[in-house]
């Protein structure tokens, strides 16, 4: 299982390089003045990402999955996934962040996804949490961490979107527009 572990080594090395730019964006950010929420649920985001990592391990290793016969499709998929990522990431700038950090009556950022879709990176985030055991064909993975990414941006998305409303321009921005697609909503 080459590509297993190809891909498992870029996931963790992927995963720690975005924490060092978290990092670096947060003495940023907070250099001026920003405020952070939602730091009572942000470990429980973490440790479904790291038991994502574990999860994957166990089943692809426990039960010697093969490949899914469609997994070059996946692949590209995957690949496709991981190029938004960094456009996503780019995007925001020193911005970007895996903490919900607001800098106070800062200007909203509506470039890249960000002029069209309200949360592009949680949706990349949602598709790999299903690509990425689809391709090894770890299922109880998929089904597992897709459900547990659900109810963690049940609570995420809408604390941001209050926060974002309350100390930015976020609201007018947005008004109508609908939340992650680029439609128009009628108001």
């Amino acid at each position: 299982m080459k590509l297993f572990w190809m891909m498992f080594s870029f996931l963790i090395a992927q995963r720690l390089i975005e924490l060092l730019i978290a990092n670096k964006n947060e003495k940023w950010m907070r250099n001026r003045g920003a405020i952070e929420f939602g730091s009572e649920h942000y470990g429980l985001m973490v440790a479904m990402h790291i038991a994502f990592l574990f999860s994957l391990l166990l089943e692809v290793h426990l039960f010697k999955q093969e490949l899914q016969p469609l997994w070059p499709y996946l692949l590209a998929l995957f690949i496709g996934l991981q190029a938004i990522r960094i456009w996503i990431i780019q995007s925001l700038g020193k911005y970007w962040n895996t903490k919900i950090l607001v800098i106070p009556h800062a200007q909203l950022v509506k470039k890249g996804l960000y002029q069209w879709i309200r949360h592009p990176n949680y949706l990349i985030v949602t598709f790999e949490l299903f690509t990425i055991p689809f391709i090894f064909q770890a299922y109880l993975t998929l089904i597992l961490f897709f459900v547990l990414n659900q109810i963690i941006l049940s609570i995420r998305i809408p604390l941001e979107e209050q926060v974002l409303t309350q100390w930015t321009d976020y609201e007018t921005e947005f008004e109508k527009q609908a939340r992650f697609f680029p439609i128009r909503s009628k108001k």
